[in-house]
C-alpha cells in the first residue's frame, strides 16, 4: 500500500511539473490552484477506490434510515400489509428521482424476498416505465419473477396536489405498514408524511430539497438528509467503486474544511496586523 501512495504522490508532482512547463502554451495561465485541485481530487478518489477494490474494508458511518428499511419491509410482511413507495413528483431529469429509483430497486428486492405487497404511484409517464423496469429486474434478481406485475407501479396524475390527494387516498384505503418517500418533493411533502403518520406506518424519507427536509424530519421516523440520500445506493449495493468514491469525497471535504479554517485564521491575523502576508493574494 505504501508503494501505491508513493506512486500517487509522484503522479501529482509530475502533473504539476507538466503544468508549469506548459503554462501559457498548453494550459491556461494563472490556473495553478484549479489544476492542482483537480489532480489532487482525482488522485484521492483513485486511491480509495483502489483500496476498496483490493478488498480493504472501507469504514463508513452507519445511516439509521438505511438500516431501518429492511425492518420496515419486514414489519409490513408480518402485518400482512403493503409497502408504499413514492418516488417524488419530478421527472427523470432530476437527480433525486434517479436516486429514488435506485433505492426502489433495493426496496422491491426486499419485498420480493419477503413476499410483501408493493405499491408505487408515480406522477410522470417516463418515471413509471423506469420504475417498472427497476422492480421487474429486482424481482427477477430475487428469484421471484412470478410475484411481479406491472400494476404495482401505476400512474396517477401530473398535477402536484392531485397526486398528493391520490396517494393520501391509497394510504387511507390500504393502510400500508411502511411508507417510503424517496425523491424530489415540494409542498406536498408534509401532506404525505402527516397522512402516513396518522395511519401508524413506519415512514422513511429522503430528498435533496433543503426546504422539505424539516417537514420529513418532523413527521417521519427516519430521514435521509441531503448527501445521505444520494449515497444510499452505494451503502446498500456494497460495490467497492461506490464505497471508495464516497470515502474519497469525505477526505476531499476534510481537506476543503481544513483549508477554509487556515485561510480564515491567516486572513484574521493579517487584518489585525500581526502578520504581513495576505494569504488571499496567493490565490
Amino acid at each position: 500500500m505504501l508503494d501505491k501512495r508513493v506512486i500517487m504522490i509522484v503522479t501529482f508532482i509530475l502533473s504539476m511539473i507538466l503544468f508549469l512547463n506548459g503554462e501559457g502554451s498548453i494550459f491556461v495561465e494563472d490556473s495553478k490552484l484549479l489544476f492542482s485541485s483537480v489532480i489532487l481530487v482525482s488522485v484521492i478518489f483513485y486511491y480509495y477506490i483502489d483500496r476498496a477494490k483490493s478488498g480493504e474494508k472501507i469504514f463508513l458511518r452507519t445511516i439509521p434510515g438505511l438500516k431501518a428499511m429492511e425492518d420496515a419491509v419486514g414489519r409490513a410482511t408480518e402485518m400482512g400489509k403493503p409497502v408504499l413507495f413514492v418516488p417524488g413528483i419530478m421527472d427523470m431529469d432530476q437527480v433525486e428521482t434517479v436516486s429514488g429509483l435506485i433505492l426502489l430497486g433495493h426496496v422491491s428486492e426486499m419485498t420480493a424476498n419477503y413476499e410483501a405487497g408493493l405499491n408505487v404511484p408515480v406522477s410522470k409517464a417516463i418515471v413509471m416505465e423506469a420504475a417498472r423496469e427497476t422492480c421487474k429486474e429486482s424481482y427477477l434478481k430475487a428469484g421471484r419473477p412470478d410475484l411481479y406485475y406491472d400494476d404495482m407501479v401505476h400512474y396517477l396524475t401530473d398535477d402536484q396536489f392531485a397526486y398528493a390527494a391520490g396517494i393520501n387516498g391509497i394510504m387511507k384505503r390500504e393502510k400500508p405498514a411502511a411508507c417510503f418517500y424517496l425523491g424530489k418533493f415540494y409542498a406536498e411533502s408534509l401532506i404525505l408524511a402527516e397522512t402516513g403518520n396518522s395511519i401508524g406506518a413506519i415512514q422513511i424519507a429522503g430528498t435533496g430539497s433543503p426546504s422539505q427536509i424539516p417537514f420529513f424530519v418532523t413527521a417521519c421516523d427516519y430521514t435521509l438528509i441531503g448527501e445521505e440520500f444520494f449515497t444510499a445506493s452505494a451503502y446498500m449495493s456494497n460495490k467497492p467503486e461506490l464505497l471508495g468514491s464516497i470515502k474519497g469525497q469525505d477526505i476531499v471535504k476534510m481537506f476543503v474544511m481544513a483549508s477554509m479554517i487556515v485561510v480564515v485564521c491567516f486572513d484574521a491575523l493579517f487584518q489585525l496586523g500581526l502578520i504581513e502576508i495576505n494569504i488571499l493574494n496567493l490565490f
